[in-house]
């Protein structure tokens, strides 16, 4: 079946594919595409790529295999949009390269002291004004921001600085100047607090009214200096985030001669942002633990020497020696040497994997005994390990649903806030409504308590958690929306070959017939077989191997296409095939024909034996259940799956057995690939969330069609991590109770996060007018609200795998 067959294109008359949103310009991005048999494949990639928003126009010429998108320039140097793109292009059974190449000044620094979203919105509208970038995008949750830039590091540095916050390029400069920079703060922190208590004990004592303000004075400078410069660019970025809303509040308070309250007010939020930042950097830290796998220099092997280099001079080819107990640096094949090797790093796999010559081994796992000379077969940017990091940061830029809505929320939510706080600061005292000073007070505390920080990072830290937890499990989750998505799933459809089942045809059993022995009915088949690549052909073959039976003196070798094989031994001509090449060859059949019947109906691929006048035997060959497979569907139903479905191409006797075997609820047989999608959209339109497991290279279709797309076996092979929304690194399901349990406890504190957030706010507003709402306690709610939050998403880090 050709690609464009498979992919839905039903002629081959169409000719190359362009499409255009009206009144849109744009730049152009240009990929080189492969697998297009068809022009029509063109109204494929069409289909596939015109629902992405940031695409105005596609044109896929056929011919020369290239793609033109016009896409925004805000997306031309984003890795992540490209990488979308071939993701896209990869669920219709194409492949894409792009030949436009991002902006190599496009760089990726860390940014410390952002308290929330607003903070990151911040940034990015203040380096957005700047002539000499191009694009920036700053994100929260993983402390990035992502800038297209033509100035030096050292001034985009500065520029972050500016606006409040720290700018590291890299982790060694970020050891040294993060240590230092929080050093600072925290010193600032003390000193704001040590004043305040100084102000206080002297108006305590009353000593002196006016040393007492002076020490809460000079406590609001030290410790709002930071939060004042972050608000000064927020204002200019018309933003409103919590730093303007705290300073305008320590400031109103002074100016209504509540010195201590201001005091307090600047202590508390410095010490609520020190909780805050430290709490969330040890969610980021699951991913920076990723990039401290892999070691940063291998022994290189030149001639009889060994050289030691960073794993960056390294190139595909050469040799590096790993001995017992190190990590092995990078992807490659052994040349020598066996060994166990501990894959937990990239697979999650608790028991150590025996790897000898020709195996494949990854960077960031540990040779356990054995010394090892290993091919390079990947360089540093392209290892598993790189590729697993990338996709996690990515993943943890993608908002969820959730998220998103809170996000729209919050924007309509705080301006209406202040809106309504100025409003009360305004017009009781313009009635005639008490006194200007206690509702300008009242105004100050609705002010605190419109900042909605808890509300806002309530999903993205549960999501940063989950997505780092999963990773360090060997689960790749690769955004919010599909770990969402895992919690809501109801049917789990699994392709049955290679993820049921071994994938691994096995000799089950040998019937020899007409006085001829086991042995002589082996060695004639393995004869037959031995020149075939057919994966039941090598199947016998290795099973006669095992029982050191011979190979024969055999000639005129010869494959029947869809039948079987032949070949001479001695005088005879014999044959080795199913029962079609035996009807075919009008053997009589009729003595076998119920034997037959049985051995299939209980799932066995039956290889009949014989000459163009009898059948000497027949050998029984089945696809084994993997041993984890029942656990694992046991495990599925206990979180909640109401029904699991096994997708196969195989005969309705062996879907029978094997179904009944690995306990799942629903088997369909004798399906042809597209016709996975056709049962996938069935068990949809019963009003079902479906995921589909499978391999991610024959199923990309209904990966792709599933509500949840999960490939198994991602640490082999590249189309897996490409194509499907969830990987389990690891060849088996062991992981996917683990992830779906995951999911479901990751939407469970997302909704306790929410839930508290409004709750806490709304008590917080409930208090303000009959004055049981202090301004110092309005900061203590709203800074411990959003502690809670990021202690509570941080259960999911503790998650049991």
């Amino acid at each position: 079946m050709t690609s464009h067959q498979k992919n839905g294109c039903s002629d081959c008359s169409c000719s190359d594919i362009e499409t255009a949103s009206p009144d849109q310009q744009g730049t152009s991005l240009d990929f080189r595409v492969e697998g297009m048999d068809c022009p029509s494949c063109a109204q494929t990639l069409n289909k596939n790529l015109s629902k992405c928003d940031d695409i105005q126009k596609v044109n896929v010429n056929y011919s020369t295999a290239k793609m033109s998108l016009t896409v925004d320039q805000s997306v031309i140097n984003d890795l992540s949009f490209i990488q979308d793109v071939q993701k896209r292009v990869a669920q219709v059974g194409f492949k894409a390269e792009p030949l436009t190449k991002p902006n190599k000044n496009g760089q990726v620094f860390t940014i410390e002291g952002m308290d929330c979203a607003a903070c990151a919105m911040t940034l990015e509208k203040h380096m957005q004004k700047l002539p000499e970038v191009q694009t920036v995008k700053v994100n929260f949750s993983t402390g990035k921001m992502q800038i297209v830039h033509d100035i030096t590091d050292d001034q985009v540095i500065k520029e972050v600085n500016k606006a409040g916050y720290r700018a590291f390029l890299d982790s060694q400069k970020q050891d040294g100047q993060s240590k230092q920079a929080k050093g600072s703060n925290n010193t600032a922190t003390i000193a704001s607090g040590i004043l305040l208590v100084l102000g206080y004990a002297v108006h305590f004592m009353d000593f002196s009214a006016l040393l007492s303000i002076v020490f809460y004075a000079a406590a609001i400078i030290i410790g709002g200096t930071k939060p004042a410069k972050s608000a000064y660019y927020a204002i200019k970025s018309r933003s409103l985030d919590m730093n303007v809303l705290m300073v305008l509040a320590a400031i109103g308070a002074a100016a209504i001669g509540q010195w201590m309250e201001g005091a307090l007010v600047v202590f508390l939020f410095a010490v609520g942002n020190l909780l805050q930042n430290r709490s969330i950097d040890k969610t980021r830290d699951s991913i920076r633990n990723l990039m401290n796998l892999a070691p940063s220099e291998a022994l290189v092997k030149q001639g009889k020497e060994l050289i030691l280099r960073p794993v960056e001079e390294i190139t595909i080819g050469d040799t590096i020696v790993v001995r017992p107990g190190e990590k092995i640096p990078l992807d490659g094949t052994i040349l020598s040497g066996a060994t166990s090797v501990n894959q937990a790093p990239i697979t999650g796999e608790s028991i150590p994997v025996d790897k000898e010559k020709g195996d494949a081994v990854y960077a960031g796992t540990v040779n356990e005994n054995g010394s090892l000379e290993i091919s390079v077969t990947k360089l540093v940017e392209d290892t598993t390990i790189a590729k697993i990091i990338h996709l996690v940061e990515e993943a943890q830029e993608k908002k969820a649903s959730t998220q998103a809505f809170v996000d729209r929320f919050a924007a309509v939510y705080t301006p209406i806030v202040f809106i309504l706080a100025f409003a009360v600061m305004v017009i009781p005292p313009l009635m005639g409504f008490g006194t200007w000073g206690e509702w300008l007070y009242k105004g100050l505390e609705l002010l605190v308590v419109a900042c909605p920080c808890a509300l806002v990072i309530s999903t993205p830290v549960a999501i940063v958690s989950a997505i780092g937890n999963a990773a360090k499990n060997g689960v790749l989750i690769k955004g919010g929306t599909f770990l969402e998505t895992a919690g809501a799933i109801k049917a789990i459809a699994f392709d049955k070959t290679g993820t049921l089942t071994e994938g691994k045809p096995k000799v089950s059993e040998v019937i020899p017939m007409a006085n001829v022995s086991v042995a002589e009915l082996l060695g004639i088949v393995r004869t037959i077989e031995e020149q075939s690549k057919h994966p039941i052909a090598q199947a016998i073959c290795d099973y006669s191997l095992e029982r050191d039976i011979p190979v024969l003196n055999g000639r005129d070798f010869k494959a029947i296409v869809g039948r079987g094989a032949q070949a001479t031994i001695g005088t005879i001509t014999y044959f080795a095939g199913n029962p079609k090449l035996f009807n075919e060859l009008n053997v009589p059949l009729d003595h076998v024909k119920e034997s037959i019947q049985t051995f299939q109906d209980e799932g066995n691929t039956l290889v009949l034996v014989g000459t163009k006048e009898k059948v000497l035997g027949f050998i029984a060959v089945a696809d084994a259940i993997r041993p984890i497979t029942v656990n694992a569907i046991n495990k599925l139903k206990q979180t909640g799956i109401e029904e699991i479905v096994m997708l196969t191409g195989d005969n309705e006797g062996t879907a029978r057995k094997i179904a009944a075997n690995a306990g799942v609820d629903r088997y369909i047989a004798e399906l042809m690939p597209e016709d996975k999608v056709t049962v996938v959209k069935q068990l949809q339109n019963e009003g079902k969330k479906v995921a589909m497991v499978g391999d991610g290279i024959n199923d990309a279709p209904a990966l792709a069609t599933a509500d949840l797309g999960i490939a198994m076996g991602g640490a082999g092979t590249d189309t897996a991590m490409e194509t499907a929304d969830i990987v389990l690194m690891a060849d088996n399901l062991e992981k996917l109770p683990y992830t779906m349990t995951l999911s479901h406890k990751a939407l469970q504190v997302i909704k306790q996060n929410i839930w508290f957030s409004l709750i806490t706010k709304l008590a917080a507003l409930v208090l303000i007018f009959p004055g049981f709402l202090t301004l110092w306690i309005a900061v203590l709610s709203d800074t411990g609200a959003a502690l809670v939050v990021i202690l509570n998403s941080m259960r999911l880090l503790k998650q049991k795998k």
